[in-house]
């Protein structure tokens, strides 16, 4: 378990530092990733027992930060302001609904004006999720972030999706884009 926060707390820290170092990013980032949004790429891991979809304009970054003995796979855009982190830890004997709260302690540790949009128990597709959707300050820069916590066997998925907060509803749509499009086959 506290492995699984260590890799959480770090990827919170890379995310909102990766959104604060492209401050001069190109305006049309925004207009191309509508067009973008629409085609998606399937990612699959687990051996076929969690999938999901990602825009074009995000790649797969995993060689870079995470490895497979660790089981961190790392999906961003080439400014690293959009990205989709996905730990694959042991199980924990806590609550999905325990996990997330503690997770929202942490963020609230390291950001005191930490803004919770939603913590949540929701469903996709039949299987129990806790979602935590929270807005992220640095350096005077926002970040959106949303977490998915699910239990497969005996393992505990989370997934973080992080964009960048200047239009707070975009970003939600676009995270709930990539989050809907999450299969879990246990």
């Amino acid at each position: 378990m506290h492995k699984l926060v260590k890799y959480v707390g770090v990827s919170l820290l890379v995310m909102g530092l990766a959104a604060c170092d492209n401050k001069d990013s190109d305006t049309n980032t925004v207009d191309s990733s509508a067009a973008t949004a629409q085609a998606a790429q399937t990612v699959t891991l687990l051996d076929g027992k969690v999938s999901f979809s990602l825009p074009t304009d995000i790649s797969d970054q995993s060689g870079k930060v995470g490895t497979q003995s660790n089981n961190m796979h790392v999906y961003s855009d080439a400014s690293g302001q959009k990205a989709v982190i996905v730990i694959i830890s042991e199980d924990s004997t806590d609550t999905l609904t325990a996990l997330a709260d503690r997770l929202e302690q942490q963020q609230r540790a390291r950001d005191p004006q930490l803004q919770v949009v939603s913590n949540k128990s929701i469903e996709i597709k039949g299987h129990p999720i806790q979602q935590l959707d929270t807005i992220i300050s640095a350096q005077g820069q926002t970040t959106y972030s949303s977490i998915v916590l699910s239990k497969i066997g005996n393992q505990l998925l989370t997934m973080q999706v992080s964009l960048p907060a200047d239009n707070q509803a975009e970003s939600q749509a676009s995270a709930e884009r990539i989050i809907s499009t999450l299969t879990i086959n246990p």
